[in-house]
């Protein structure tokens, strides 16, 4: 990799000939696959965009020349030319590299993303800020085919057409791939023009049937019918000219095109064509597999992993949805492009008829969701918590305001380790139990998942269940479509003076600092409706009370165990722990628990210093 170590920046690159790009292209290919296989990252897309990156940066000046990349998953070939090649083996570390753009990290990331269909709003606006302080820039938005499915993404492309006189360029980077395989009208559109077998059939009647006069005739009408077919015929429509497609991963095709571009005004939009895990024939024979994968062999490739000893809370809603399903034919599963993660695989292979994939279209999830509940139907929407986020306002006005039954299963709450803030579900709580109408819940262990799933789906309006990624405590989850009380907490552990009111992934540590305080541990069960009756009861038994959440503070349970000891006219001291006021970096979730204080240990510390021992490492008052 002697070529790849002279790249310390992107004006290195521009140095280097045709041909030495091509070896370029290569070691850099080689480099990514040994670098995540020993640290464990997205791989599958950044395989693709290897020659689509180099072309990026040697055409334009970045990083004066902006460059967005929506999603960012793809970027890890543009941190490599970037000055960040050393920095690979910390890749989604504690104080490690980010595996999306971000701002902070680099000049060269010019917009962080992490959530899909940003980057052509972003870009625009680039773009325009570029116009009005009459600088001579470009601006390039570099955007999937799966992202394309999203409103946002057409909200901005016909607002981009308006503007006549920019220089901005648009590249769809077309792998017919998002991270499940690609759903749409859209995706069936290009995946048609693709194939060809129009153009040739058409081609080869007309050579065998008309006259050699008539040939020529025959050519341009042809070319002409070609384009009124190709998508030059949508974008344009939409105010772009339209090149392409493209093999993007051909640099004598990809480079002078770029040229070309560059020199256009007005907005442009190039369509490339690219294969995720490009090179490396075991991603690109399954790149769902090797879109995120841990550490790996390269030789050897993924290896089947052996039964883990505890199921994801992932798993537990995927087996309870088929439970379910078979248990109602009005139940409908819904999921936006995110089959494998929130694990609906089985749902899809065993009720294809009532599985939904709407793609990368929270919003329209939501909406969706709502009108199918409004015809009878029983929605269960899986989102990630994070994702949610994009569908507030459809979840207020479409869903809570009209009292529909959906239900909502947010995977991934709390914190998520490598994948960092952009991820994090650490707002669920406190943007959902404002909301008139909704039920919020939080299982302690995948058993009470469970019955938490099923006691959502039976509520006859909206409800949801926040459970964290990866594995709970072992808790056997059984086959039973059991219930719980609606708004009932429980007392796990009876102490004294001393009552820890813990939400959710919380009451696991709770009990373990409650075994060094000798104190009382409620599983609240319920952020809302909350159990009013078991805090007043514990208020009264208790000098303080201790809420613990795996959420962020303000607006959160513990303001919920506040507001109502205030209307209550309860006056008692209490501790609020729960995720500080600001944004977490990635690292190992467990770690990041304990910085905030959340372990069993920082619980602990933190209502030792309330009670006039040791320094806490998070404490906030009420």
């Amino acid at each position: 990799m002697d070529l790849l170590q002279k790249i310390n920046d992107p004006a290195d690159l521009r140095g280097l000939s045709r041909a030495e790009l091509q070896r370029l292209a290569d070691e850099l290919r080689t480099y990514l696959l040994e670098s995540v296989s020993k640290t464990g990252g997205h791989l599958s897309s950044n395989l693709g965009t290897v020659e689509l990156t180099i072309a990026l940066h040697y055409v334009f000046n970045t990083p004066e020349d902006r460059i967005v990349w929506d999603v960012g998953h793809q970027t890890y070939p543009h941190k490599i030319l970037t000055g960040r090649r050393d920095r690979m083996p910390t890749l989604r570390q504690l104080g490690g590299l980010s595996g999306f753009p971000r701002r902070d990290e680099s000049k060269y990331d010019t917009f962080g993303t992490a959530h899909s269909s940003t980057s052509i709003s972003a870009t625009l606006g680039m773009a325009l800020a570029a116009r009005t302080k009459g600088e001579s820039r470009h601006s390039v938005a570099v955007i999937g085919d799966g992202a394309m499915t999203a409103g946002m993404a057409f909200e901005a492309l016909n607002n981009v057409g308006v503007y006549e006189d920019i220089k901005m360029l648009v590249v769809l980077n077309d792998n017919d791939m998002s991270i499940s395989p690609p759903v749409g009208a859209l995706n069936r559109y290009l995946a048609r023009l693709m194939s060809g077998k129009f153009y040739a059939a058409a081609k080869n009647v007309g050579k065998s049937m008309l006259p050699p006069s008539m040939l020529e005739f025959a050519k341009r009408f042809e070319e002409h019918a070609k384009g009124m077919l190709t998508p030059a015929t949508m974008f344009e429509e939409f105010g772009l000219n339209y090149i392409g497609p493209i093999d993007g991963h051909d640099l004598d095709a990809l480079i002078p095109t770029l040229q070309n571009l560059k020199k256009l005004n007005g907005p442009q939009f190039l369509h490339v064509v690219t294969k995720k895990g490009q090179g490396y024939k075991l991603a690109e024979a399954d790149p769902v597999l090797y879109h995120g994968p841990g550490k790996f062999n390269p030789a050897e490739g993924i290896k089947p992993a052996s039964a883990p000893a505890k199921k994801t809370y992932t798993q537990v809603f995927g087996d309870w949805l088929c439970d379910m399903a078979a248990a109602d034919g009005k139940l409908v599963g819904i999921t936006p492009a995110m089959r494998e993660g929130s694990g609906m695989v089985q749902f899809e292979q065993r009720f294809p008829d009532r599985y939904y994939d709407v793609g990368i279209a929270e919003q329209h999830a939501v909406t969706f969701a709502a009108g199918l509940a409004c015809e009878g139907m029983k929605p269960v929407l899986a989102i990630y918590s994070t994702f949610l986020q994009r569908g507030y306002d459809q979840l207020i006005h479409d869903v809570a305001l009209q009292n529909l039954d959906v239900t909502f299963a947010l995977d991934r709450a709390g914190l998520v380790g490598a994948d960092g803030a952009t991820h994090a579900g650490n707002y669920d709580i406190a943007f959902l139990r404002c909301i008139p109408n909704m039920v919020v819940m939080a299982p302690s262990d995948e058993s009470e998942c469970r019955k938490m799933l099923t006691t959502a789906y039976f509520y006859p309006g909206p409800a949801s269940v926040r459970y964290p990624r990866g594995a709970g405590i072992g808790a056997a989850t059984g086959e039973a479509l059991d219930t719980i009380s609606l708004g009932k907490g429980l007392v796990r552990r009876q102490g004294r003076q001393v009552a820890l009111l813990a939400f959710g992934t919380m009451v696991a540590p709770a009990l373990k600092a409650a075994e060094e305080l000798n104190a009382t541990v409620a599983d609240m069960r319920f952020v809302k409706p909350l159990d009013m009756a078991l805090v007043a009861q514990l208020a009264s038994s208790h000098d303080l009370i201790v809420t613990v959440e795996e959420g962020c503070l303000m607006g959160g349970a513990g303001s919920a165990v506040a507001e109502a000891l205030a209307a209550a006219g309860i006056v008692k001291p209490l501790l609020q722990l729960g995720l500080p006021d600001k944004f977490i970096d990635h690292g190992d979730a467990q770690q990041l628990l304990a910085q905030c204080g959340l372990d069993a240990a920082g619980i602990a510390a933190s209502v030792r210093q309330r009670l006039g021992g040791s320094e806490p490492r998070l404490v906030v008052n009420s």
